[in-house]
């Protein structure tokens, strides 16, 4: 009998890579550009996931700036601060985070019709 090799399962867990990846902190956390329909062709863009070392309200005010529109920084329970602008400024607040170097462009999701 010493000559069958018997193999005995160890605790063996197959999804302990992809739970390892998903770990890494902020390593694929992304900053989600979104618009949201006011009333009739009025319209309103959200940031959301910048990471809480960035000041916000100096982000704002460049933005604000930059495309000549007015915004604010809400505080949501959530998903914490969120950066509104008037306005469909989707495109232009991804170029702007991407050339300030605040955010890698594949870091960027831009959600809307």
């Amino acid at each position: 009998m010493s000559e069958l090799d018997i193999q005995i399962p160890s605790a063996f867990d197959p999804f302990a890579e992809a739970n390892a990846e998903d770990s890494g902190a902020g390593s694929k956390e992304y900053v989600h550009i979104r618009v949201q329909q006011r009333n009739g062709r009025k319209s309103l863009t959200t940031v959301q996931g910048l990471k809480k070392d960035f000041s916000y309200n100096k982000i704002l005010k460049d933005l604000k700036k930059e495309f000549c529109c007015n915004g604010t920084v809400v505080q949501d329970p959530e998903l914490g601060q969120v950066i509104q602008l008037q306005g469909d400024q989707r495109k232009n607040v991804s170029s702007f985070l991407t050339q300030a170097g605040i955010v890698k462009k594949d870091h960027i999701k831009i959600h809307g019709f």
